[in-house]
């Protein structure tokens, strides 16, 4: 009676050696383990006691029947390469068609992807273009050069997001995300104060668990109005800095956008007089001045 040969497949994305408990029961009961000897998950395996057949790369109709004779004697796990093993389930399939009396073939799930695992191919796959042997052009980048393209697709992602188009807006976001990625990579290379992408996600972890104590901690506000005027305490506190309400708008921003930020900051500083004062000087800026002042109460965007 021929026994199983089980193809266990995990995620490269999760720390190797983590593995669901009917992975590791297959592992155990196994009357063989192969593997490549380069795997991660091979290595983790090793590592904990589990003895590992290593095989080297080859042709995949090879592998699958050697794979498929060793079943023939017990149960036989294959750990799965983090590059998929392109065509070994294939060949596998050719292989037990042609017997009388087949192994059972079994697909077996190690680990998952979790949320958000994907970032991490992101994180590499930005490393790589810009390390050495990577992209030229990606090598020469500096924050000061990528500007540009920032703001383009910020641009785009708005327009994507109007649309109301989802592959359109995923597009955009991701080209979006691009520039988040790469502009953290650029600033691993700072000679004295170097970052990078997990300080940058550190850092916004940090800020919303801070600004959302109604959900981490003990402070009440049920409603969207009690949020806000919470976020904006809160925030007050961290900008005691800040000598002026206007202080810390981006000068970058559109003329109107960037006026409309600074009536909607003095409005809620209370300083309503001052955006009176600038308008009663009369002038086309003046009258600019108000048609903001006039969209934002009103809920229009002035752009």
């Amino acid at each position: 009676m021929p026994g199983r040969l089980v193809l266990l497949v995990t995620t490269p994305r999760i720390a190797p050696g983590l593995l669901t408990r009917e992975a590791w029961t297959s592992l155990e009961q196994a009357y063989a383990v192969w593997g490549r000897p380069d795997e991660p998950q091979v290595a983790a395996l090793v590592e904990a006691g589990v003895e590992v057949q290593e095989r080297e790369e080859g042709h995949p109709a090879d592998l699958a029947r050697d794979l498929v004779r060793a079943a023939e004697a017990g149960d036989v796990v294959w750990v799965g390469s983090s590059d998929g093993d392109p065509g070994l389930s294939d060949a596998v399939a050719v292989e037990v068609t042609r017997l009388p009396e087949p192994p059972d073939v079994e697909l077996l799930i190690g680990s998952f992807d979790v949320p958000g695992a994907r970032l991490l191919d992101v994180v590499a796959v930005m490393d790589r273009l810009r390390s050495p042997g990577g992209c030229p052009w990606d090598a020469e980048q500096t924050h000061a050069s990528l500007v540009p393209y920032l703001l383009e697709e910020a641009h785009e992602a708005i327009e994507a997001i109007e649309s109301g188009d989802p592959a359109h807006m995923q597009e955009e976001l991701g080209d979006l995300l691009l520039q988040v990625a790469f502009q953290s990579r650029v600033a691993e290379e700072h000679p004295t104060e170097p970052f990078g992408i997990d300080d940058v996600a550190g850092g916004l972890v940090d800020k919303l668990v801070r600004r959302h104590p109604h959900v981490f901690a003990d402070v009440e506000a049920d409603t969207a109005d009690a949020v806000a005027t919470n976020w904006e305490s809160i925030k007050a506190a961290e900008k005691q800095h800040r000598t002026h309400p206007v202080e810390g708008v981006p000068h970058s921003l559109p003329a109107l956008a960037r006026a409309e930020k600074y009536v909607s900051r003095l409005h809620k500083a209370g300083r309503d007089d001052l955006v009176d004062a600038a308008v009663a000087t009369g002038g086309l800026g003046a009258e600019l001045l108000a048609v903001v002042r006039r969209a934002r109460s009103e809920g229009v965007d002035a752009e």
